[in-house]
């Protein structure tokens, strides 16, 4: 058994800031280029299918606990082929983005202190989270809090700067009222197809909930504890990021808007706020520190899981006196720890490559969570138009060059996991190394 150290505070911070991470900061400006004023629309319909996800998941979470989360409901209802792929799938593309945050977040810092190279604070930063991991659920939970609650804070802050100016109250600065709303080519310059765009980006950026399933495993109370959690959390994070983004779209005309920028540094620029870059840069450092803790914990979590199942090697099934998973821990860094190097080879280069590698797999985990709620609960009304809002966005990914390539590489390593996982479960053995019994359940 796994401790059980998280309590109520932390659960429903997770539950919020596991949402609100780099990508509200940064892919709102690629939104906003391609919808114009209309993104509010997409980042509308990515909240209602993300939260609707959040929901079933929580669900499931408060009836059978699990550290495995959606990997066992997939095992439950599928079978172990399915736990196996999504469990793997999941771990994979987690420990890639582990990577992925960590030379981002050394980028910034980089560019604040240019003496020290970027690959020496990558290698800090992954030795002080994997330590702070290691410790105890209760240490991840502490720095989830504070992160989530520096996020949250932060995204108030900007949101009553932006109301005290679209209401004539911030001094030096004039309300641009709902003119930005029209100008430029009108509410959605670029129609649906801008509309459509602009979805297949922002959607991704609700990544990073899936942690809170995993949680409740280690929680005090897991019943009561995820269902208040995620309660509280939906609401609120509609709010932050439809509060958040309409500020933007107010106070900024669209066609200020750069991909790859962010719009809420030139937002605060135009409300005359000092060092709007540096600030946002903070917060957005604080984004990414806070899921790349995330997610050590939850692949670390996953892999303990498939350890327990007999998924992975048995190793991974250890656990230290304070019942974390160290070895685990240690795994799920490993891809953190090994972009340092190439970081320090060819300062720059890891982080775009690692980025491409993730594709779109967390639309079918999302899609696993879905189908095991469908069967599990018998709730088939509001899940079924989940499963179709996410099958709708993945064909609007293979019918758009841009993005076909991520679908294409993620459907060939889900189809691949599927089939070893069908493999293994047929021809499971006794070996030492992969022949642990299947044990966590999720109490079903």
């Amino acid at each position: 058994m796994l401790a059980n150290g998280l309590r109520q505070r932390h659960l429903t911070m997770l539950a919020l800031g596991g949402v609100i991470g780099a990508g509200l900061f940064i892919g709102t400006g690629q939104g906003l280029a391609a919808a114009g004023p209309a993104v509010i629309v997409a980042y509308a319909l990515a909240a209602l299918l993300a939260l609707a996800v959040m929901r079933m998941l929580g669900e499931l979470s408060a009836e059978f606990p699990a550290s495995g989360s959606f990997s066992v409901y997939a095992e439950r209802a599928l079978g172990p082929w399915a736990g196996f792929a999504t469990g793997w799938l999941y771990g994979w593309v987690t420990a890639v983005a582990i990577a992925v945050e960590t030379l981002a977040a050394s980028a910034i810092l980089h560019s604040w202190i240019p003496g020290i190279p970027s690959w020496a604070f990558a290698l800090t930063v992954m030795t002080l989270f994997t330590t702070a991991n290691m410790n105890s659920v209760r240490t991840f939970g502490e720095a989830e809090f504070w992160f989530a609650s520096l996020k949250v804070g932060a995204i108030v802050v900007f949101i009553a700067l932006g109301v005290a100016a679209l209401a004539g109250a911030l001094p030096g600065t004039a309300s641009p009222g709902l003119t930005h709303l029209t100008t430029h080519g009108g509410f959605a310059p670029h129609g649906i197809a801008g509309i459509v765009t602009a979805l297949l980006g922002v959607v991704f950026a609700f990544g990073g909930m899936e942690v809170i399933g995993m949680a409740a495993a280690e929680s005090e109370d897991p019943g009561n504890g995820i269902r208040s959690a995620v309660r509280t959390a939906i609401w609120r994070i509609a709010l932050f990021y439809l509060g958040s983004v309409s500020v933007v779209v107010l106070i900024l005309p669209w066609t200020a808007a750069r991909p790859g920028e962010s719009p809420y540094v030139a937002a605060l620029d135009r409300l005359g706020i000092p060092h709007a870059g540096t600030l946002t840069e903070g917060v957005i450092l604080v984004a990414l520190l806070s899921a790349l803790n995330a997610n050590l914990y939850g692949t670390s979590r996953m892999l303990h899981s498939l350890a327990e199942r007999g998924d992975a090697p048995r190793t991974l099934r250890r656990r230290s006196a304070r019942q974390v998973p160290t070895r685990a821990v240690a795994a799920a860094s490993a891809v953190g720890f090994a972009a340092v190097l190439p970081e320090a080879l060819w300062p720059g280069s890891a982080l775009p490559a690692l980025a491409k590698s993730m594709g779109a797999a967390m639309l079918f985990m999302w899609l696993a969570v879905s189908v095991s709620h469908l069967l599990l609960r018998r709730f088939p009304a509001t899940t079924w138009l989940s499963v179709s809002a996410i099958v709708a966005v993945m064909a609007l990914m293979a019918t758009t060059p841009p993005t076909r390539t991520q679908l294409l590489t993620s459907t060939a390593l889900t189809a691949t996991l599927c089939l070893t996982g069908h493999a293994l479960s047929r021809r499971r053995t006794s070996s030492p190394a992969w022949g642990s019994p299947r044990t966590e359940s999720g109490g079903v």
